[in-house]
């Protein structure tokens, strides 16, 4: 049997991007990052196509990073995380959690 995948709540985190932000306020504490906000921005791609990434994140040397977390793919997610990557000079980041059997932590995609 395959069951449909809840719709996401705006403003609402699921699971791992809480664990995520769990770790940008670890990296805000020791002074890594300096401000990060979860779905605090939209991109227009095009006419009626818009890219709402996850987190936006300022380092401490000011640079804006936009990171995307992700269990897996859906639909057009990559495409748009590639296409607001060439349009926007930002550093877009998406962020999967390594399985427990894989030493856990994170594995880093850029764009």
């Amino acid at each position: 049997m395959v069951r449909a995948r809840a719709r996401h709540k705006p403003g609402v985190m699921n699971k791992l991007e809480a664990r995520y932000a769990e770790l940008l306020e670890l990296r805000k504490r020791s002074g890594e990052i300096i401000w990060y906000t979860f779905e605090g921005m939209k991109f227009v791609l095009a006419k009626r196509t818009t890219y709402m990434p996850d987190f936006i994140v300022q380092l401490a040397d000011g640079e804006i990073e936009v990171h995307e977390v992700k269990g897996f793919w859906e639909g057009t997610a990559r495409v748009k995380i590639k296409c607001a990557a060439e349009k926007f000079p930002f550093r877009f980041i998406a962020i999967k959690e390594k399985k427990k059997k894989d030493g856990g932590g994170w594995e880093i995609e850029e764009f």
